[in-house]
């Protein structure tokens, strides 16, 4: 069982909180405002943050956290947004089973922290991304078995 909440922010842009509750996002979804495209399947994203994290800190190296929030918003032309709330408790979490390693620099005269995968973590990657190819194959069998996947 998942919570869905939605709220506005700051510039009354809808955010869909998508969760365990209501009160621990996991990760944030919003319509793309030029279109105004409605969310489609947002539970489906549940439980993809850490992959999202990952793939992109393999594909990457290091990153620090805004940096994480911008290439998601980037790559997707803004159809997925990870808020700071969402990112960091996964961020932590990855780093307490050691998937990460953390390292801190000063720039601009602020500490930045920046993530990077440590070999466990690159060993869970590739798994991971295994098992996501061969669901994303079955499920496009079963919903489009035409395609011949």
């Amino acid at each position: 069982m998942f919570a869905v909440r939605c709220a506005r922010d700051s510039s009354g842009i809808p955010r869909f909180f998508i969760g365990d509750t209501a009160d621990s996002p996991t990760l944030v979804v919003a319509p793309n405002i030029k279109g105004l495209k409605k969310m489609k399947n947002s539970p489906l994203y549940k439980g993809s943050l850490n992959t999202i994290i990952m793939r992109l800190l393999d594909e990457n190296g290091r990153m620090y956290g805004y940096e994480i929030t911008q290439r998601v918003k980037e790559i997707t032309k803004g159809e997925l947004q990870i808020t700071e709330g969402a990112l960091y408790p996964a961020l932590h979490k990855l780093e307490a089973e050691g998937l990460l390693d953390v390292e801190v620099e000063k720039v601009d005269g602020r500490l930045r922290k920046y993530y990077k995968l440590t070999e466990k973590g690159t060993k869970e990657t590739v798994s991971l991304l295994a098992d996501l190819e061969e669901f994303i194959r079955n499920m496009q069998t079963i919903v489009k078995p035409s395609l011949g996947y």
